[in-house]
Order: C-alpha cells, then sequence, then structure tokens
C-alpha cells in the first residue's frame, strides 16, 4: 500500500467513525424522544386515573353530604315543630298579644251566639 493510499484509507476511516459518531447521536435523540413518548403516555394514562377516581369519590362525598344536609334539615323542621307546640318558638310579643286577642274576639263572637239562643 502507498502513502497515498494509506492516507485515503485512514480518512475514510476517520469519515466512518465520524459518520457512525452523527448516527449514535441520532440514535441518541431518538431512543431519548421515544422514552419522553412512552413517559408522557404513561403519565397521561395514570393521571386520567387519578381524575377519574377523583371525580368517583367526588360524587359518593357529595352524595353523602345531601343525605347529612336533609337529615339536618328534617331534624331542624322536627325540633321546630316541637318548639311551636311547647310554645318555645321565637314568636314576638306582638304576635303573642294579637293572636290572643283574635281568640278572645272569637271567644266572645261564640259566647254571644250562645246567650243569644
Amino acid at each position: 500500500m502507498t502513502k497515498l493510499e494509506n492516507i485515503k484509507s485512514k480518512v475514510n476511516d476517520a469519515e466512518e467513525f465520524a459518520r457512525k459518531i452523527w448516527l449514535a447521536g441520532l440514535g441518541a435523540y431518538g431512543k431519548s424522544l421515544d422514552e419522553v413518548q412512552s413517559n408522557f403516555e404513561k403519565m397521561n394514562t395514570e393521571a386520567t386515573k387519578v381524575f377519574d377516581e377523583l371525580v368517583t369519590k367526588g360524587e359518593a362525598l357529595e352524595t353523602e353530604a345531601k343525605g347529612k344536609f336533609k337529615e339536618k334539615a328534617n331534624i331542624e323542621e322536627r325540633v321546630a315543630e316541637v318548639r311551636k307546640k311547647l310554645g318555645l318558638d321565637k314568636q314576638s310579643d306582638e304576635d303573642k298579644i294579637a293572636e290572643l286577642s283574635a281568640k278572645i274576639d272569637a271567644l266572645t263572637d261564640v259566647v254571644a251566639k250562645l246567650s243569644a239562643k
């Protein structure tokens, strides 16, 4: 092999080595891109799963809360009814006087009608 052929061979070897380095870089880029896409798909799937689980949990809590609010409203209605029956409701004195006056007027009318017979 002549000196010129030897130089050409070394240049070809260097070009081939440089090409392989370039291809290895492209391969690394492609591999990392594949991994990123794969990780993104996994994260997206997990995020969707977690979101769906949170929605389900929220629906259950909402149903439970509605039941408790309804139960509390029923209890409050019962307490108000008992307080009213016992005369413990928050009726003002003026309202009580007006109510009693109306009852007295009604009784007076009944007595007057009975006396007229």
